[in-house]
């Protein structure tokens, strides 16, 4: 029997042998799993493909699942940029990547997002996707260049909104919780942004930066 929405949306949107492999490789790594829903990976590929995203940016690689489903979605001459603070998960993220086929697709900068940001900004590049899934404190700095590099109509997604239920909970005021209700509101209120929320699994708000 199914016990709730999530369970019936799993059973229906497996997860191939690549990423099923990449949440073993986590696990054997003794790392804790916090790599995107399966259904939300899905929807990461069906959004880049959709929306014919040439150039994305990661910020917050882990393990390298959400990089595949990107991935998977981009078309011949896509890259993906990938920042990752960690460099042991930055590299199994490569390692993953490679090994499903997308060698030469993708560049990873290792060090705090907030530099590589900085640097990608001074050399004048642009994006069409930004998958946001990075330290929760830092999503207001990381929605702010989003806007500053994306091109005309591209797509900004943020994961885990909700942060298990505590931005939910007006009880709960840490830094973090703060940060992801900051990012949640500018999200929904920014009027160079046309968006919305998922409520399903932690929560993944979409906005599409507005063309001028």
């Amino acid at each position: 029997m199914v016990r709730s929405q999530e369970e019936y949306v799993n059973q229906l949107f497996t997860e191939d042998e690549e990423l099923r492999s990449v949440r073993n490789s986590i696990a054997e790594a003794g790392m804790k799993d916090i790599s995107v829903a399966p259904a939300y990976g899905r929807l990461l590929t069906l959004l880049v493909q959709a929306s014919g995203a040439r150039e994305v940016l990661e910020i917050g690689a882990f393990g390298g699942y959400s990089g595949i489903c990107l991935c998977r979605g981009l078309g011949s001459g896509g890259r993906l940029t990938s920042l990752e603070l960690n460099e042991e998960f930055a590299a199994q993220a490569s390692s993953r990547l490679t090994q499903a086929g997308f060698g030469g697709m993708f560049q990873f900068r290792t060090g705090l997002a907030a530099d590589s940001l900085s640097q990608l900004k001074e050399e004048g590049r642009r994006f069409d996707f930004f998958f946001i899934d990075a330290d929760k404190g830092n999503y207001p700095l990381y929605l702010e260049y989003a806007l500053e590099l994306a091109n005309p109509g591209a797509l900004i997604a943020g994961d885990n909104c909700f942060l298990r239920g505590r931005t939910l909970d007006p009880e709960k005021n840490g830094p973090s919780v703060q940060a992801v209700r900051q990012f949640n509101e500018r999200m929904a209120s920014d009027p160079r942004l046309t968006s919305t929320m998922l409520p399903s699994y932690d929560g993944l708000v979409l906005a599409r930066v507005n063309e001028t």
